[in-house]
């Protein structure tokens, strides 16, 4: 568990960077589209990093997440299915999951701001509840039972 530990904490991490640019970014009053591709990017990085943590825990659990068309609506199931995640929390995901499809498949220069800064000014208190579910997990763990993602 120590090396999922390690992961987790080294992934916090760049998460935790990412919402201080995008939080940046939010700052300045006029968003053209370079402020808008930006805040898009640290949108896809932060949940990008979010998926990858429940990549990890599952990994660790051995369960195996099939490659399917439906891969990232398939791991929010299977975490939530193996109380990873709350059913909640992933409906929450869910946005941002599929704000993640349109980043991948679509164009910066057709990012609509009244679609993302909503979803851009919430991903910090997503991201708090995360966090949150996640010490839970890791506190009811028999090998970690001190551990929390957010030690200061």
């Amino acid at each position: 568990m120590d090396k999922l530990i390690r992961e987790i904490t080294a992934e916090k991490e760049h998460i935790l960077e990412t919402l201080h640019a995008l939080q940046e970014a939010l700052k300045r009053k006029k968003k053209t589209v370079v402020e808008l591709a930006a805040i898009a990017t640290f949108l896809h990085n932060t949940y990008s990093g979010m998926e990858n943590v429940l990549k990890r825990i599952l990994k660790s659990k051995g369960v195996s997440i099939p490659v399917s068309e439906s891969f990232h609506k398939d791991l929010l199931d299977i975490s939530v299915s193996n109380r990873v995640i709350s059913s909640e929390l992933s409906n929450k995901f869910n946005e941002y999951r599929a704000f993640r499809h349109f980043f991948m498949h679509g164009y910066g220069i057709k990012l609509d701001e009244e679609r993302i800064i909503p979803l851009a000014k919430n991903l910090p208190n997503i991201w708090k509840e995360f966090e949150s579910e996640l010490n839970i997990l890791i506190e009811s763990s028999k090998d970690k039972k001190n551990f929390r993602l957010n030690e200061e």
